[in-house]
């Protein structure tokens, strides 16, 4: 259901028009739209020679870049941490969890420092220090278990990448399952976890085959009905599992009715 301040609205919103190059004129008084005439980059600004197409005034008018704060940044990667200055608008906000580049890598802010301690927000003009860990690519560390050895190791995986425990994976030549996933607030059994927020991922040695091999005929059955050991219509017996003098029979025994 329209209303007459429906109609109020849609009426201003159709008489709004988009105005190019809009700065204030100093004879109009007014920010109006302006034609370029002339450009010239000054330092990391530019000056501009404009025409106003309300009242042709021609006009200049300087836009200059705020001026930089050189900050030092501790970069970690992995195992290895190094001081790197990195130049940033001196009215640029940062804030925790900001990902930025640099050396054509992911960095993810970690800690923020200014004069009176350790912040969560700050604006670069007041930045005395600050910490970041590379974003890109991820560290997993993990413990492999084999027998009664375990041995601890890293994974270097891509962000994004999502492990869940239980299943199966492949680390060079050697397969491994995933038997726990450990995270800041506990441990996962079943669940799926995003690398990121994993502390450690608990490796041990898959079950051999031949464990999940099947033992007893309604297991075999089973297996070839599945067709985990090829295809077999009618599931017997093959006779390498059958002992001499005995004869197979699917048939199950009734038992006798109780007088």
């Amino acid at each position: 259901m329209r209303t007459m301040d429906d109609d109020f609205y849609d009426e201003d919103f159709e008489d709004d028009e988009v105005i190019e190059n809009a700065v204030l004129c100093p004879t109009c008084e007014d920010v109006t739209g302006h034609q370029i005439l002339k450009e010239k980059e000054i330092g990391r600004g530019k000056d501009y020679l404009l025409r106003c197409e309300s009242c042709s005034t021609v006009h200049e008018i300087q836009f200059r870049a705020p001026p930089l704060k050189r900050v030092p940044f501790m970069l970690t990667d992995g195992p290895k941490s190094y001081m790197a200055t990195i130049d940033l608008d001196s009215d640029e906000w940062l804030e925790l969890d900001d990902v930025f580049e640099h050396d054509e890598m992911a960095w993810r802010i970690t800690r923020l420092e200014s004069e009176k301690g350790s912040v969560d927000e700050i604006e670069a003009v007041n930045l005395v220090r600050a910490v970041a860990l590379r974003q890109d690519m991820l560290r997993v560390k993990i413990t492999k278990t084999r027998g009664e050895f375990s041995t601890p190791d890293v994974l270097i995986v891509e962000e994004g990448t999502t492990f869940k425990a239980g299943t199966i994976i492949d680390i060079g030549v050697q397969t491994w399952r995933i038997r726990a996933i450990h995270t800041g607030e506990g441990r996962t059994l079943r669940g799926t976890v995003d690398a990121s927020k994993i502390k450690r991922m608990y490796l041990h040695e898959p079950p051999r085959p031949e464990r999940f091999e099947p033992k007893t005929p309604r297991e075999r059955r089973q297996a070839w009905k599945e067709g985990r050991l090829g295809f077999n219509p009618n599931p017997i017996l093959p006779k390498e599992h059958i002992k001499k003098r005995v004869k197979p029979t699917n048939k199950r025994k009734k038992k006798k009715a109780r007088k």
